[in-house]
């Protein structure tokens, strides 16, 4: 059960209600990480801001696999399977490439790298090595991309932080271990 309280859809702040619509209008439903979110509209409008922005630096599969990648890494079960959803549903991303996504890795060698890249900053807490950097630079990306892998990185770890505080709800399709649908 989630820890922390969510408006009501009628005690939803007006201020978030045109955010909370766009989020509906691309689910279909408006997921509970974001009904939690809307009890600060100011926090719901740097996280939606946040990624809107960010949605602008690296492809979508990119981000779908960093997004899987930190989030397994994190132990995010809610992001895992908001990611999963996303990835599949809406980024045109194979299981397979999911799961190895979420294992740091890609049927892509260049977002395998990122996959790699980004769980390594996780773990380091961002201390990587210069090994950790000519890894992610031999595969192609500039010093300007891994800026951004980096920031897409934490953009990732906010939301799992946010999720792994309010044991959110899972209201979209559950992954296993295994990354296999729940």
């Amino acid at each position: 059960m989630s820890r922390l309280n969510a408006p009501s859809p009628d005690g939803v702040p007006e201020t978030t209600q045109g955010i909370l619509d766009n989020i509906g209008a691309q689910f279909g439903f408006v997921p509970n990480m974001f009904m939690t979110l809307a009890s600060n509209p100011t926090v719901l409008d740097v996280v939606m801001t946040l990624q809107g922005t960010l949605s602008r630096v690296l492809d979508a599969k990119t981000r779908h696999t960093i997004a899987l990648a930190v989030s397994q890494a994190n132990g995010c079960d809610y992001c895992l399977a908001v990611h999963t959803y996303v990835s599949s549903e809406l980024g045109g991303m194979s299981s397979d490439d999911i799961d190895l996504a979420r294992a740091g890795s890609s049927i892509d060698p260049q977002r395998a790298a990122v996959a790699r890249f980004a769980q390594q900053v996780v773990a380091s807490r961002g201390q990587v090595s210069d090994a950790d950097l000519a890894a992610v630079r031999g595969a192609g990306y500039t010093d300007p991309q891994i800026l951004a892998i980096v920031t897409v990185t934490v953009q990732i770890l906010l939301t799992n932080f946010i999720n792994n505080v309010n044991r959110t709800d899972i209201d979209i399709p559950a992954v296993s271990p295994a990354g296999l649908p729940g």
